[in-house]
């Protein structure tokens, strides 16, 4: 493969991922060598210096970001109103994480019987599932898990509040017949406005 073609595939990869992706996912995905890989990640410092969006390093890899310049538009922008809520295959993969959490996303998908990489990343970028390490499995996949903004944003103290599940449920049955065992979210009465808008 031409290291042309494989910075932009990188910079493609950067852009749809939404969070940061380290040298050795990124191998392993376009099939390079990790040589090949921090060269295509130099090219694309340099093409982004000075520039809107910036590419940084940070301790789990390597990210796309907004310039720290812009952030006073950028944050105009987010602070305008936009509907909040999530939507269903978000909580639903929201339940399964918060009731099996940690948990890969194989195994929500093997749950969901979909693929979940919108409503994970959706979840992520709203700050309510966060990054809890790898599991031993083969190929060590990322752990997910519930923040602390999660409980703020369905209003629990702590993971105990979370609606037990009736005796002999399955998760998945309840799921399936769109009975999502989360509270309602919290809504902000001063703001008018889910609490988890950003």
């Amino acid at each position: 493969m031409e290291q042309e073609k494989l910075t932009r595939i990188i910079e493609s990869l950067l852009f749809v991922a939404g969070r940061p992706l380290e040298i050795d996912q990124l191998a392993l995905i376009t099939e390079v060598a990790e040589p090949r890989i921090r060269e295509a990640l130099e090219t694309l410092e340099k093409i982004f210096d000075g520039r809107g969006i910036n590419l940084i390093k940070v301790a789990h890899g390597y990210q796309l970001v907004t310039d720290p310049e812009c952030a006073e538009f950028v944050n105009k922008f987010l602070d305008a109103p936009r509907e909040t809520y999530l939507s269903a295959p978000s909580l639903e993969t929201l339940a399964i994480i918060a009731y099996k959490q940690p948990i890969t996303r194989a195994e929500i998908e093997q749950i969901r019987g979909v693929n979940s990489d919108s409503p994970v990343e959706t979840l992520m970028r709203r700050n309510l599932i966060e990054d809890k390490g790898k599991s031993d499995a083969l190929g060590r996949p990322m752990l997910y898990g519930t923040t602390e903004e999660f409980l703020k944003h369905f209003g629990l103290q702590d993971l105990n509040g979370l609606p037990a599940l009736p005796e002999g449920a399955m998760l998945t049955e309840m799921l399936r017949k769109g009975e999502v065992p989360l509270p309602q979210e919290q809504i902000d009465p001063e703001a008018g406005r889910d609490l988890n808008q950003t």
